[in-house]
């Protein structure tokens, strides 16, 4: 009986250490199945995050001048667009698909725009013109001023906004520029404002040539004045208006003529006043599919439009919104002590540092040489010193560069100062297509005066809108321009003529001997963010295809410039037309020529249409582009 007791615990003790090691098995199997399907998810998820990055254009890695602001500190009541809830997300990701899916565009890359395009509001109800920002109270100040500083040093200044009460502002919004300057050796650069948002305006300048600088600050618009802007741009965009003029034969061989208003067709932001139904003749472009109408004439058909020109201007601005519309462009009184600059011994590690980033701090002459010092006081002479060539995709610092005797000095990628001869060689062999406003038209303007054997051409156009031919047969160069498209602030011209950028593309091989250069802006200051965003998007398109089947096609885009203070184009306008046209362009690989800081900070009178100076100095940084070095 014992025996059979033991032999059945044994088998037991058996049977359960067998138990325990099958258990131990299955587990261990099941742990190794568990840890490969890990592995497998883990290697998947890496590959799919692999594809999209590379799927996805890097962007260019920030420029170290931009970064000279970054120490101030961000405001804490701080707000920002990005942060929205589940309605405005449901309502962006609407939007998108109404209006940008078509072009790719994420809800990351949309309000990434939206954040761009943000301007803080006033926290109140303005019941009287006193409320708003009063230049003559509003005052600045330099922090922490120094008997002298060094070349490649930061000055930092602060602008408190006052109202017309004197009272300190607790909001943001206000539209302010700055400028480092010194008159007696034309010098000046731009100065990086930013709002804090509680009535107070930090302000950020590089200090880059040797001598001696002032402060300047201007008040553009009062935060309240950008929101009577706002409101027009939302409810008004048919304050600027067009004729189209419509001919055709009549009884016993006459000829009929009408003139009637025409406008985009945008049913929304005022542009529905001209009527619904058969009001209009509609002209919709098969390929950008936008459309452009005209009120229906009495006796003639909708086939029978041949010209197009401006029609008027539409001042809707109620007697408040005058008075507030009236302190525009206005200097701020501050702290007009004298900024002494010396050189400094590490300004050669600072222009490494801006070469490792893509940005360069030298201009050179035609020789190749730098820049001469006069007197020691006058001229920031820099090292010769390895810099990068001008490529496509670089980042637009702040500053982008600095006048010193009316030669401007990118900051952007190396450049140099064109004589006629080098113009003539650059542009040898090169077919040259510009497209925009009178402002591009000034870069063509430029070319015929200046290079000797380059001959324009009559093509019997109005000469406002174009299109512009000039050839140069001997050194094989062919240079064009014609304005943007509907709409269009011109003279009476005929409508065949007026093609819109992307369609121009479109028609263009592109290749190594041809560069294409466009700009958008001050004709369309009173329409509705979205058309022109639309707008650009479809150039954007056009621009990725070009690319895509010519490579080496080159392709700058110029910004747009200040000039207008009303309220049919104001620089707050342009501003934020501007911000669209970078967030549009800036992965796309090809030149920005950035001349909002240029004519910003110049000493001459502002207009629209810059002086010869300035235009000197864009054309050197245009032909930088089209021939690096």
């Amino acid at each position: 009986m014992d025996v059979i007791i033991c032999f059945q615990k044994h088998a037991l003790k058996k049977s359960y250490k067998e138990s325990r090691e099958h258990f131990h098995r299955e587990r261990s199997w099941l742990w190794k199945l568990f840890t490969g399907l890990c592995i497998l998810v883990v290697m998947c998820l890496l590959v799919v995050w692999s594809y999209m990055g590379n799927g996805r254009k890097k962007h260019p890695s920030p420029n170290i001048l931009s970064q000279h602001c970054a120490g101030l500190q961000k405001p804490l009541n701080s707000s920002s667009p990005a942060g929205i809830n589940s309605k405005d997300s449901e309502k962006s990701q609407s939007l998108i698909n109404s209006i940008y899916s078509e072009f790719g565009i994420s809800l990351e890359d949309y309000l990434r725009l939206q954040e761009a395009v943000h301007w803080a509001d006033p926290d109140r109800s303005i019941t009287n013109v006193s409320m708003s920002t009063s230049p003559a109270h509003t005052t600045f100040i330099i922090e922490n001023l120094k008997k002298s500083y060094q070349t490649g040093e930061k000055l930092f200044v602060t602008v408190h906004a006052k109202d017309f009460y004197n009272k300190s502002k607790s909001y943001g919004g206000d539209f302010f520029q700055a400028k480092l300057f010194w008159n007696n050796t034309k010098a000046s650069v731009f100065g990086d404002v930013k709002d804090m948002l509680n009535g107070s305006y930090s302000v950020c300048f590089l200090l880059p040539w040797v001598g001696e600088a002032q402060v300047a600050v201007r008040l553009i618009h009062s935060s309240e004045a950008v929101q009577v802007l706002k409101r027009h741009r939302d409810t008004d965009s048919d304050r600027v208006y067009f004729n189209g003029y419509y001919e055709g034969p009549g009884p016993s061989k006459t000829r009929l003529s009408e003139t009637v208003m025409c406008n985009v067709k945008w049913d929304k932001n005022g542009l529905e006043h001209m009527g619904t139904g058969d009001c209009c003749c509609e002209y919709k472009d098969p390929h950008t599919e936008e459309i452009w109408r005209c009120q229906r004439p009495k006796s003639l058909p909708c086939s029978a439009l041949v010209y197009h020109s401006m029609g008027g201007y539409r001042n809707r601005l109620t007697e408040k919104e005058k008075k507030l519309m009236k302190q525009t462009n206005k200097d701020i009184n501050g702290d007009k002590s004298i900024i002494k600059i010396f050189s400094s011994k590490t300004i050669g590690m600072l222009v490494n540092s801006l070469t490792q980033k893509n940005s360069t701090a030298q201009r050179c002459r035609d020789a190749g040489k730098c820049v001469a010092q006069k007197r020691g006081t006058d001229v920031l002479t820099l090292r010769q010193y390895k810099i990068k060539k001008c490529h496509p995709g670089l980042h637009t610092p702040v500053p982008a560069g600095f006048y010193l005797n009316d030669v401007w000095t990118s900051f952007v990628c190396s450049t140099r100062h064109f004589t006629t001869q080098m113009t003539s060689e650059c542009l040898k062999d090169k077919q040259i297509y510009m497209m925009g406003d009178s402002t591009m038209r000034q870069w063509f303007e430029f070319f015929v005066k200046e290079v000797p054997n380059l001959k324009q051409m009559d093509l019997h156009v109005q000469y406002q809108s174009g299109p512009l031919l000039a050839v140069d047969v001997e050194n094989n160069i062919d240079l064009h321009w014609r304005a943007h498209g509907l709409p269009l602030r011109t003279e009476k011209t005929a409508v065949a003529d007026l093609h819109y950028i992307s369609n121009e593309i479109n028609g263009l091989a592109g290749g190594p001997h041809m560069v294409i250069m466009f700009n958008l802006g001050p004709h369309f200051t009173t329409y509705p963010l979205d058309f022109y965003t639309h707008r650009v998007l479809i150039i954007r398109t056009a621009v990725l295809a070009l690319l895509q089947r010519a490579p080496d096609t080159t392709v700058i885009i110029k910004t747009v410039n200040t000039g207008y203070k009303d309220i049919f184009g104001s620089d707050w306008y342009s501003l934020q037309l501007d911000k669209i046209l970078r967030w549009a362009f800036q992965d796309v690989g090809v030149y920005i020529l950035d001349v909002w800081q240029m004519t910003a900070c110049h000493y001459s009178k502002e207009n629209i249409h810059p002086c010869p100076v300035i235009i000197k100095n864009e054309i050197d940084i245009l032909l930088s582009f089209i021939c690096p070095v």
